[in-house]
């Protein structure tokens, strides 16, 4: 995927998938390393430095509650390291 390729998607997992994805994201942050994750069939590399959010919405009857990891696309974000982490 091109960087001006634009993209926004949202998929339900199931609980067992999101936990461990949970867990594999946590220990990668933990271990201060990228990782790569697979959402609605892409892969996609998150660099180290990534931040993390934790947004909250309220509004019509509902709540919802984002974990967000963003960071800026450099050069070196698209060359693939074998080394990271897949969750």
């Amino acid at each position: 995927m091109t960087e001006n390729t634009q993209r926004d998607v949202e998929r339900i997992y199931s609980t067992a998938d999101v936990v461990a994805k949970l867990r594999r994201l946590a220990d990668a942050m933990e271990s201060e390393t990228s990782f790569r994750i697979q959402i609605a069939g892409e892969r996609i590399r998150v660099p180290a430095r990534a931040q993390f959010s934790i947004e909250h919405e309220r509004g019509d009857g509902e709540e919802e509650i984002e974990f967000q990891l963003k960071w800026q696309l450099e050069e070196q974000d698209d060359s693939a390291d074998d080394e990271d982490t897949v969750v």
